[in-house]
């Protein structure tokens, strides 16, 4: 199984990591550092998946990868 895709950026003005996919539905969460976003994800992807009736329940594993965007203002 190919893994899901999710984006991750950096938003400076709410001071979190915030990470939504179009490989799955409904999926907008945010985190304070980039390791809690990660744990979120580990439960949230595949929860969402299952809702969606993407993925059966009770998948063994889900597989997920993360683009992470930061952009930082010039000085």
């Amino acid at each position: 199984m190919p893994p899901y895709h999710v984006v991750a950026e950096w938003d400076s003005e709410a001071g979190l990591w915030v990470a939504s996919s179009e490989d799955v539905p409904g999926l907008a969460t945010g985190a304070a550092t980039f390791e809690m976003l990660l744990e979120r994800l580990n439960v949230l992807v595949p929860e969402l998946l299952m809702e969606n009736e993407i993925l059966p329940a009770g998948a063994a594993s889900t597989p997920f990868e993360v683009k992470v965007r930061a952009i930082e203002p010039g000085r």
